[in-house]
Parts: C-alpha cells; sequence; structure tokens
C-alpha cells in the first residue's frame, strides 16, 4: 500500500536537543491526520522535515512515495504548505497574492485565473478579492493562506497550527472550510495542533506528541473510550493515610487507571455511579477528606493527561522554542 505520509526512525537533533525522536508511523490517502501535542513537543519539527526545509538527522520520510532527502523536489510538487504564520503581502490584494503564489508554483499562464476563481469562490472570498489583505480580518487572511496552498493541486496539504490566535467563533470557521477542502478534493491533510477540540472535531486520527515522541496514535473515539467511560476528579486534603487510600482506590474493581497530581486525582472508571460511594467509603475509613469530586465524560484532555501525565502547555518551558527552531533552520538547510 502506498501511503501519502510514511515515517521510518525519523529523528531530528539541534545539538544537544532531541526536537524529534525515532517516529515511526504512517498516514492513509484521503485521510486527515492530526498531531496534537504542546508547543515544543515536536510538531513542527516533523512538519518542516515533510516539507524539505529540514532534513532529518536519521530515518526516512516518505511523501506520495517520495524521500524528502533525495527526491526533494518531487516531494514539493506533491504538497501544499500553509504556515503558521501568514505569509500573505498586506499591501497586495487578495487575488494578486494568489497570482503571486501561482507563478511561484509554476502554474501554467492558461490555468491561473480559472484556478484563482475556483479557490477564492471555495474560501467564500470573491466579494473581497480586489481589497488590499491589509482590510483582511485574521480568519481572512487564513482563508487566503490556505487558498494559496490549493492553487497547484497537491495530493498531500500540510497546515500548521492552522487556526492558532484566531477567536472560537472564527476557528470553527476555518474547521468547516478544512473539511470542505478535504472532501471537494480528496486529498490527504495533515495538520498540527494543541487545540484539543480541534484534533477532535476535524482528524480521522490523531497522534499525541510530546517531548518529540508519539505516545499513542488513534481516533479520537477509540482513545476516549479506553479511557474508560467516566472521569472521577477528585481533591484531597494533606493527610497521613493517602498512600493506603490510592492502595485501596486501586483495588474497586470498575477504577481502571489513576493519575496523581499532587493532592488531585484523576480516576478512569467504567461505572462511576458505583465506584463513588466506595471512594467516599475508603475516605471516611482512612480519615481522608475529600474538598471536591466530579464525574465527567472522558475527553482528549483526559487522554492527554493519561499519555503524558501532565496538560498540554501552550507556552514552550523546554528551552525550544520556535525562535530557536526557524534561526537552526537557516543555518541548517540544504
Amino acid at each position: 500500500m502506498l501511503y501519502s505520509i510514511e515515517t521510518k526512525s525519523l529523528t531530528k537533533l539541534f545539538g544537544d536537543v532531541i526536537a524529534v525522536n525515532d517516529i515511526s508511523f504512517s498516514v492513509e490517502k484521503g485521510e486527515i491526520f492530526g498531531f496534537l501535542g504542546p508547543n515544543g513537543a515536536g510538531k513542527s519539527t516533523t512538519m518542516m522535515i515533510f516539507t524539505t526545509l529540514l532534513k532529518p538527522t536519521s530515518g526516512q520520510a516518505l511523501i506520495s512515495g517520495f524521500d524528502v532527502r533525495t527526491n526533494a523536489k518531487q516531494v514539493r510538487e506533491n504538497i501544499g504548505y500553509v504556515q503558521q504564520e501568514s505569509t500573505v503581502d498586506e499591501y497586495l490584494t487578495g487575488r494578486e497574492n494568489l497570482i503571486l503564489q501561482a507563478k511561484l508554483n509554476h502554474i501554467p499562464k492558461s490555468e491561473i485565473s480559472k484556478r484563482i476563481d475556483e479557490v477564492l469562490e471555495l474560501i467564500e472570498l470573491v466579494d473581497k478579492q480586489d481589497q488590499a489583505v491589509v482590510t483582511y480580518s485574521g480568519g481572512m487572511r487564513k482563508r487566503l493562506d490556505i487558498a494559496g496552498g490549493l492553487l497547484h493541486r497537491p495530493k498531500v496539504l500540510f497546515l500548521d497550527e492552522p487556526t492558532v490566535g484566531l477567536d472560537i467563533q472564527t476557528r470553527r470557521k476555518i474547521w468547516e472550510y478544512i473539511k470542505k477542502i478535504h472532501t471537494e478534493f480528496d486529498m490527504t491533510i495533515f495538520l498540527t495542533t494543541h487545540y484539543m477540540e480541534e484534533a477532535d472535531k476535524l482528524c480521522d486520527r490523531i497522534g499525541i506528541i510530546d517531548g518529540g515522541k508519539i505516545q499513542v496514535i488513534d481516533t479520537p473515539e477509540n482513545m476516549k473510550n479506553a479511557m474508560g467511560n467516566e472521569v472521577i476528579s477528585i481533591v484531597i486534603e494533606e493527610g497521613k493515610n493517602l498512600n493506603s487510600f490510592l492502595s485501596e482506590i486501586k483495588k474497586i474493581e470498575f477504577v481502571k487507571k489513576i493519575n496523581e497530581d499532587g493532592f488531585k486525582l484523576t480516576l478512569f472508571a467504567s461505572n462511576g455511579t458505583k465506584v463513588i460511594p466506595k471512594i467516599f467509603q475508603i475516605s471516611s475509613e482512612l480519615d481522608i477528606k475529600i474538598t471536591s469530586i466530579s464525574l465527567t465524560q472522558p475527553t482528549l484532555d483526559d487522554v492527554f493527561i493519561s499519555y503524558t501525565g501532565h496538560e498540554i502547555r501552550d507556552d514552550d518551558d523546554s528551552g525550544f522554542n520556535r525562535k530557536r527552531e526557524h534561526a537552526k533552520m537557516k543555518r541548517l538547510r540544504a
């Protein structure tokens, strides 16, 4: 089977920093696949390898069957790439920006006008096409960025944090356009995100990546189901019998997994209404005071915590931020 994307032991080092750590996975043709993880997790570095902007330190990456090292030209001919930061020229009109993109992608002159008309219609910017981009909203600029990535009709479209910095209403509108593009062009879409809802709503499958390593790959639904039917969150006061409390809870029949974060416990259980009375019974016997307890359905946030041991972070505290990444990319790009 020819995958749209296939990696084998892919690794990228920046000095002593391991940005991408021996990852192997594949993406099927026509799939929307998402990399979910915090900033600094290795998402954008992986995408830059896929789009031939960075060379891997070791391992292999194939895009539509072409190796990113040895067949970079063929890879670029088969992909569209929409960066996190907008690349449109503010002082050109929307249409002028697309004409520039068409020329950069060597689209035949006879095809340029027709293709621009098609993508403008798709992203609903026909009435704004002759206005300077400086007058566009953030959502309109992102739609124009996506349109530029579609002009040469790529087999694989890469979207790096496609809705970062946008308000929730605009973000959801962008999701609609991504789904529309996927349906109309029947293309493979690979996106990175640190928004749980975005990954849940858009992706056929998700790879959770943290610290440069893939923790798990599956459908959003399977990931949540694997956690158990319900999530019980408990906050307790400091006490002498905490270890005994945990030990007894682990013995409860329906409890599948427990995550500890100080005096906050997260339980994944299959029958929460039966588990909670047992928890109160154990706490009473061990003189443990419960300050709060709640019962909810599992979300991708719970899945992420389960596999990484922490909540997703918006900031990058790993010492490997985007500015360093781009600076090193410029030095190392070949």
